[in-house]
């Protein structure tokens, strides 16, 4: 019975303490600091062993400039826990605070003296000196630790401050030499200096770090600064240099080709179908693992699509693969690519839809059985059979809830819905795609939901909307001519119309396509004539300059357009590109 009373006894004890903590912090955070002072000080006195109580009660007092009760207490604690030196700061603030600077360097020189005699106390004198933001002596601290005890590591702490002092190049070298120390915080490391670098080269930080790190090459090679600059370059979008640099490593230590498939992949993304190119042939160059190679070659399959190789070509490189590795579950992701290219490239739904079928039976889970029944249905519309194929994208959603294959299945069921002119229900689904796991569908969604709700309003019909997703459900049929046309329809029946720069600038993309680039010219101008604040203004400005210095070889009027981007477009997403092209264009040295 008595060590029941006991215990309850100590939990209602315990109960009490958590309740006068939190109402002393709440008073604390709110700024009155004298009735927080009155419950640390009653908790400080009943609970000497907790220096978090003591801080606060310090931190009232000189908020409410008691720095006789300040003094008192700090040499109170101290008669009765010696070891507490780092109080010696707190003490030494308060003179500063009294403007008796003398009096407050004593204290501080005192407290950084402690250190010499116990290393240990480098961390909490150091934090306590930052906590007032004194931030030289929290230096002084931090590294005088470090000197007197060698298993001792404040670099972050050091970084941090070097980073508040606004000394970015001491702080990129502390973190660096935290590399120094053990090579597995490259990934931390990346972190923190991530906040600092940014997508252009010529920003004085990334210029900067690669600095540092080509001096440390120098002096000391070893793998992480090939991996930082590697890293380094991607952030810049300089694939091309971020090649060598994974080379190197995998030449030095071939410990496997993962991060050359990852950059590969990233270039791939990026559009930057020749270095893509270089990374997977590489690893084809470097590899016999059987999945690895396949990866490598589906995606110098989709880079031979991308950059319009001959259907033939194309085709030979398929069966060259068939060939050498079977139709089998290992080739199901190829056998899927190349269902695609025969409908979609070779116009040859029926063939593919077969392909398919036998795919379907091969395929061991059901995630794969969903991917496909997704292309079977892309298909059927491809063939204008939008029921059959709304039911194949069903039973995908409702086999694999909340799965990004099952988000897919839902975008392709409002993108068939919206082909057929059915915008309710498109809408309905589109809805619950804005918060999809997947960036890339909730982007999608979103835009084929304004492409709706900014098109319906003036129209209740909806006949221009109607018949700009049939000029959409075209252009998906690889139809580009007839879309062209359809899409000219509106333009000249719907004068004024809401829709008509989305379809000036979709006819305009089909115009490139098609080889028709005076045309695609002409439309984006009318864009950018139309409306220089619309939101597809800076697209239309940015391909129109890609056109002039891509497809027509005119590098004088592309560098205009470019430079319109830098100077009238400075939140576009095309600012950083458009510096970089401009800046070569006009023959300046990009390092």
């Amino acid at each position: 019975m008595r060590k029941v009373l006991f215990l309850l006894l100590c939990f209602f004890s315990l109960h009490f303490y958590a309740q006068e903590n939190t109402l002393a912090y709440q008073y604390y955070r709110n700024g009155e600091y004298k009735k927080a002072a009155v419950i640390y000080k009653t908790l400080h006195e009943k609970n000497e062993y907790n220096t978090n109580y003591l801080t606060y009660l310090i931190n009232c007092y000189l908020q409410l400039e008691k720095f006789n009760e300040v003094k008192s207490t700090i040499n109170q604690q101290l008669k009765s826990f010696s070891n507490q030196k780092y109080l010696y700061v707190n003490l030494g603030y308060s003179y500063q605070l009294q403007h008796q600077q003398e009096k407050a360097n004593l204290y501080y020189k005192k407290a950084l003296k402690e250190i010499e005699i116990f290393p240990n106390l480098g961390y909490i004198i150091g934090s306590t000196f930052k906590n007032y933001n004194l931030l030289d002596n929290a230096l002084k601290a931090y590294k005088k630790a470090m000197e007197l005890n060698k298993n001792t590591n404040y670099n972050f702490q050091i970084a941090a401050i070097y980073g508040e002092k606004g000394d970015v190049e001491a702080m990129f070298s502390t973190y660096l030499n935290l590399i120094d120390i053990n090579e597995n915080y490259v990934p931390t490391v990346k972190s923190y200096i991530g906040k600092f670098i940014t997508d252009n080269s010529e920003n004085k930080y990334n210029i900067l770090f690669k600095k540092l790190i080509l001096k440390r090459l120098q002096n000391n090679p070893q793998n992480s600064w090939n991996q930082l600059l590697s890293w380094l370059y991607m952030q810049q979008k300089d694939y091309g240099k971020a090649f060598i640099q994974e080379k190197a490593l995998f030449k030095r230590n071939n410990l496997g080709l993962n991060s050359l498939m990852t950059l590969g992949k990233i270039s791939f993304e990026n559009k930057d179908y020749s270095n893509a190119n270089t990374c997977f042939n590489y690893i084809l160059e470097n590899t016999n693992e059987v999945k690895t190679v396949l990866n490598a070659k589906l995606y110098l399959l989709e880079i031979s699509l991308k950059t319009n190789r001959t259907n033939d070509k194309i085709e030979a490189q398929f069966q060259n693969i068939f060939s050498e590795f079977g139709i089998n579950t290992e080739t199901i992701d190829i056998q899927i690519f190349y269902v695609h290219f025969l409908a979609f490239n070779k116009n040859e739904p029926k063939k593919a839809i077969t392909v398919l079928k036998k795919a379907l039976n091969l395929a061991t889970n059901k995630f794969q059985k969903g991917t496909i029944k997704i292309k079977l249905a892309d298909i059927l519309v491809y063939t204008n059979k939008f029921n059959t194929a709304l039911i194949y994208y069903t039973q995908v959603q409702h086999n694999l809830k909340n799965h990004p294959i099952a988000q897919q299945a839902r975008f392709k069921i409002a993108q068939t819905s919206y082909f057929k002119g059915d915008f309710k229900w498109a809408q309905t689904q589109l809805k619950v795609l804005k918060n999809a796991t997947s960036q890339l569908i909730a982007n999608d969604a979103l835009a084929l939901n304004l492409l709706i709700t900014d098109n319906a309003v003036k129209d209740s019909l909806h006949i221009a909307l109607k018949t700009y997703a049939k000029a959409d459900l075209l252009a998906y049929q690889n139809q580009n001519l007839k879309a062209i046309d359809t899409l000219q329809t509106i333009l000249n029946k719907f004068k004024g119309h809401p829709i008509n720069d989305e379809t000036l600038f979709k006819q305009a993309e089909l115009f490139i396509k098609t080889n028709q680039f005076e045309k695609a010219v002409r439309n984006y101008l009318q864009i950018i004539s139309l409306n220089k604040e619309d939101i597809l203004a800076d697209d239309a400005v940015y391909n129109l300059a890609e056109l002039y210095e891509n497809q027509l070889n005119l590098p004088n009027q592309a560098k205009e357009y470019y430079k319109k981007i830098i100077f009238e477009y400075p939140s576009s997403i095309f600012l950083v590109d458009a510096r970089k092209k401009y800046r070569k264009l006009r023959g300046d040295t990009i390092n």
